[in-house]
């Protein structure tokens, strides 16, 4: 009987299992939204919400708890210092599933995206980096004098005694040739 056994098995053994969901929440973590089934991103959920909670705490043994977990250094340094504190405050809610219309061709497997809450946007700071850059290059084009427009200097004019240079023939019109000469 399976009472009180919560948990899917994904048809994986326990250690396989805590490996997948190792690199899920790894992944999860680095680029805060991935692409999964829909069975699976439920299941991760209380993973990394769990991890979430720990860096909210932020002590050596809530540092340790979650090394268990992702097992890397870097990605721990990531959770405490840079997602952990833009949910200071909250309780729960860390994560959200969002479905997807189509299914998975292969086997149509439901598909969500499971993202964080609070994302980092790149976007848009890279977007007024850019606008910055062209507020500058404008400034510059502004300041600087306009050019008069090159003038093409004429084509030489070939005297009596010199020949034009001929134009090589196209390939194609070299082989045509050679068969017609035997």
């Amino acid at each position: 009987m399976r009472h009180r056994k919560s948990g899917r098995k994904f048809n994986r053994n326990s250690s396989h299992r805590m490996a997948m969901f190792r690199n899920m929440a790894r992944a999860l973590l680095t680029y805060e939204a991935i692409r999964t089934t829909e069975a699976k991103a439920k299941d991760l959920r209380s993973v990394v919400e769990k991890l979430i909670t720990l860096a909210l705490r932020d002590d050596l043994h809530a540092r340790r708890e979650a090394y268990k977990v992702l097992n890397n250094h870097q990605m721990v340094q990531k959770l405490f210092s840079d997602i952990g504190p833009r949910y200071a405050g909250g309780k729960g809610g860390y994560t959200r599933i969002v479905k997807f219309s189509q299914p998975r061709v292969g086997d149509a497997a439901p598909m969500v995206l499971i993202e964080l809450t609070k994302r980092v946007v790149k976007v848009a700071e890279e977007k007024k980096e850019e606008s910055a850059t062209d507020e500058k290059k404008a400034e510059t084009k502004a300041a600087a004098p306009k050019k008069a427009p090159a003038k093409k200097a004429a084509p030489k004019k070939a005297t009596e005694g010199e020949e034009k240079p001929k134009k090589a023939a196209p390939k194609k019109a070299k082989k045509a040739e050679e068969p017609a000469a035997e």
